[in-house]
């Protein structure tokens, strides 16, 4: 079992040597962002609000974290440059690298080739063919929660999308119910998620883990990290042997996504054929998918809920669409050409609540961005919560409008105006795996039921590695 205390941020650029008039910067906050402490837009718990308030400076927004330079961009142009045009010369940045102490170096946090490895290896379990195979459990699984709901009785839709999602991955990453096994991995990667802000901003936390310093909230997240990766490797070790003995049998491979991970190869031709994913790396890919697969696709679908809940024009417009490809039976994959309203009202909700905020390059050399000219080390941000409320590229950008993502207005718009899973080399491999999921599930709980949202319950954004709903969401089940 590896120790969380002995994983280290990897190098990175150095405070630069700034030369006079050799830069150009975006305008933005004129002091160092530690003299705003007590201004309402600063909140280490919520980036977003700060982000919402360099968004003033339009296109893109500067300003100074200690000795760093930080710019938020937030036209499209400029962040297609950093992610696909001139992604050779960026990395992940600290908060994404900081990620590493629970992830490890998975497909999230991996840079240079060590990712581009690990995406080779992963590809299979992600094909279309595979996907295909996942949808019957993923619709047994809802048609199981519709049914245990009451109407009237009301429920946290939040908790229990999470609920559902935690049951789908278990089958489908780990070909298993919930056990106590997969109970204790959600149990505390939800503990790490409590602690998430005050770790990423804790300075030197890898020395401070591998120093064993007694900090409550490093005390806290070593013995969570400690538990997972006990747990985590069992499991492994388990299926790996399974593996074994049907490969030794004649027998295929179990369908799950680890199986297929445990079996898969390096396709580079210039690789050995036999290199395949040790212990340690398979860890670190299956702890990232269980992450990534179900917080993603849980919260996703909580928005939803809560948005068609606000809008019953548009909740009416997915019934009438869901009666009439579906009329009375569960859905199936073959459907999904058949509901395009039903993916537009996802693309819309993961437009207002995505649940990837933002993301963050740094620059390994001197580049320029747009009209801009920055210095090595400086950090790029771009939150997919601020470019996709931009009223340039969607007017009105608050109201729920599922039409925005008809082909025809998808067209219009520049690629990097809506970018909920990212974009260029390392745009998320389980992109079309999380719109498959989410569209079955939808489609099958909203057969059946419609949300009352509850009256004063407060919503509030907890944007920490996803955008959660803080306080969750109180909605009343109605029978359709």
């Amino acid at each position: 079992m590896r120790d969380a205390s002995v994983t280290k941020e990897p190098a990175s650029p150095g405070p630069p040597i700034v030369p006079k008039g050799q830069f150009r910067f975006p305008p933005g906050l004129r002091l160092n962002l530690p003299f705003y402490y007590f201004t309402s837009f600063f909140d280490r718990t919520n980036p977003i609000l700060l982000f919402e308030y360099l968004r003033k400076f339009g296109r893109a927004a500067h300003y100074r974290m200690l000795s760093s330079h930080v710019i938020l961009l937030n036209d499209p142009s400029d962040i297609r440059e950093v992610l696909v045009d001139k992604a050779h010369l960026f990395i992940k940045e600290r908060t994404q690298r900081r990620m590493k102490i629970l992830l490890g170096d998975g497909l999230i946090t991996a840079d240079g080739e060590t990712h581009k490895r690990h995406r080779r290896i992963a590809a299979p379990a992600f094909h279309r063919q595979r996907i295909q195979a996942y949808a019957s459990i993923i619709v047994e699984h809802a048609a199981v929660v519709r049914n245990e709901w009451q109407p009237g009785k009301q429920i946290d839709v939040a908790a229990e999308m999470m609920r559902l999602a935690l049951q789908i991955t278990a089958r489908t990453l780990f070909d298993t119910e919930v056990t106590p096994e997969i109970a204790a991995i959600n149990h505390e990667a939800n503990s790490v998620m409590e602690i998430y802000n005050d770790l990423i901003a804790m300075p030197r936390a890898e020395d401070l883990l591998r120093w064993r310093i007694p900090i409550p909230v490093l005390t806290g997240f070593r013995k969570s990290k400690a538990h997972l990766d006990s747990v985590v490797d069992a499991m492994i070790s388990a299926k790996q042997a399974e593996s074994a003995r049907a490969a030794r049998e004649g027998r295929p491979i179990a369908g799950d996504l680890l199986s297929m991970l445990i079996a898969a190869r390096d396709d580079d031709p210039s690789q050995p054929s036999s290199q395949k994913l040790n212990s340690e790396e398979l860890r670190d890919e299956v702890m990232t998918i269980f992450l990534a697969g179900y917080e993603t696709v849980a919260n996703a679908l909580a928005w939803t809920w809560l948005l068609l809940g606000q809008n019953p024009e548009a909740e009416d417009r997915l019934h009438a669409e869901l009666d009439t490809a579906l009329q009375s039976r569960l859905p199936t994959l073959e459907d999904l050409p058949s509901l395009p309203y039903t993916e537009m009202v996802l693309a819309e909700s993961m437009r207002l609540y995505p649940p990837a905020w933002a993301m963050g390059r740094q620059a390994t050399e001197d580049v320029t961005i747009g009209p801009y000219r920055v210095p090595r080390g400086t950090f790029f941000f771009f939150s997919q919560y601020i470019v996709q409320r931009d009223p340039k590229f969607f007017p009105d950008p608050l109201a729920f409008r599922p039409e925005r993502f008809t082909a025809e207005a998808k067209a219009q718009r520049p690629k990097f105006a809506y970018f909920p899973f990212g974009g260029g080399g390392r745009q998320c491999i389980g992109e079309s795996f999380a719109w498959m999921e989410a569209i079955v599930v939808l489609a099958t709980l909203a057969q059946r039921w419609r949300f009352k949202v509850v009256e004063n319950h407060p919503i509030a954004l907890q944007p920490k590695i996803t955008l959660r709903p803080k306080h969750g969401i109180r909605v009343i089940p109605e029978l359709r």
